[in-house]
């Protein structure tokens, strides 16, 4: 078991403690916040609150630091936190620039500390659906893949909203997202387009659309959108032999394969105010329509595999190179939005 402290007891910092407390790897000191309140509310249900962030660097007892703080403050927590001996766990996303990100991996690199951004989402049972029949080969070589993430309430009314914290949709869920993706298409990046949302927020983006065009010839197409009354599927993929939707990550991911592309006898289908032979719909003649079986998934892996790295067991799952690859494609999405213009990447 490898002793951890929290920093930052708001929503991920509770969800972190909350996950520590049930632990099987660690064991969880205690928190340190900024705010007096949140060191109160922190001892009134038993969790021990340090007085500085001095003081958890000082305890030669603890292992770990997870840094779940508003953006802006992640590069010199979690720099003092790797030169103290500590190893690092740093919410998302892990810096707002390329640059910051180096720093911090040089940082680890020098004190021979494991540092890693917590891609938590890399457990989502939709992501893994696709990611497996992408692997598969099911519904043959991949073309197209979409992923949507729709809400309907603007940005939350905290420092997410605001640009000088590290705010908007793209640095809040766009990581995830991108992360995803990267981790379902095996191949480099060829270009970047972007466009941004403001609907309910001048100074951040509050949703955006990002179009990744990878050097095997597949497309990815990634939504977010704070101001959708209806949401559009989760997951959309097309192969050269079927496709595979998930609605909502709570449903089953759906596939209609194709097995005979020509039918000997297609009759055309009324539609609207006329006939189409093109759009008729197909039978179980040429497809067949099936649902994958849920996977099984634990987020809790994240921090096994940490505690594994530490000892040598395992390499992280998390690796730098990931990290910085979704911080350059996230500055990539940034500067295509701001240019309206597709980017070489």
């Amino acid at each position: 078991m490898k002793n951890l402290v929290v920093i930052g007891y708001g929503g991920m910092g509770g969800w972190h403690v909350e996950r520590t407390q049930k632990s099987d790897v660690v064991k969880l000191l205690g928190i340190y916040d900024i705010d007096p309140k949140k060191s109160e509310l922190a001892e009134s249900r038993g969790i021990h609150a340090y007085a500085s962030y001095e003081e958890v660097l000082a305890d030669k007892n603890v292992d770990i630091v997870t840094v779940a703080i508003p953006n802006d403050q992640h590069k010199p927590v979690v720099i003092k936190a790797l030169e103290a001996g500590k190893s690092v766990i740093c919410e998302k996303p892990v810096a707002l620039c390329s640059e910051d990100l180096q720093d911090m991996i040089d940082a680890a690199n020098k004190a021979g500390k494991i540092f890693s951004v917590h891609q938590n989402r890399r457990w989502d049972v939709d992501t893994l659906a696709m990611k497996a029949l992408y692997e598969s080969g099911e519904i043959g070589e991949i073309f197209n893949i979409e992923s949507r993430v729709h809400g309907s309430r603007g940005i939350p009314s905290d420092w997410r909203g605001m640009k000088k914290y590290g705010g908007g949709m793209i640095y809040d869920w766009g990581i995830h997202l991108i992360d995803q993706i990267l981790q379902i298409v095996p191949s480099e990046i060829d270009t970047v387009f972007c466009r941004l949302d403001h609907l309910t927020n001048t100074e951040v983006d509050d949703g955006f659309k990002l179009e990744l065009m990878f050097k095997n010839g597949c497309r990815a197409y990634i939504e977010l959108g704070t101001y959708n009354f209806i949401a559009l599927p989760r997951f959309y993929m097309q192969g050269r032999g079927g496709t595979a939707l998930i609605t909502d990550w709570r449903e089953n991911c759906k596939v209609v394969k194709c097995k005979a592309w020509h039918e000997s006898d297609v009759m055309p289908v009324e539609t609207a105010a006329g006939l189409t032979k093109t759009m008729a719909p197909r039978d179980e003649i040429t497809t067949d329509t099936y649902e994958c079986e849920r996977p099984v998934s634990d987020v809790h892996d994240y921090y096994r595999n940490f505690v594994k790295a530490i000892d040598g067991i395992e390499s992280q799952l998390v690796t730098h190179e990931q990290m910085m690859l979704d911080m350059k494609v996230m500055e990539a999405a940034f500067k295509s939005a701001k240019l309206g213009q597709v980017i070489k990447f």
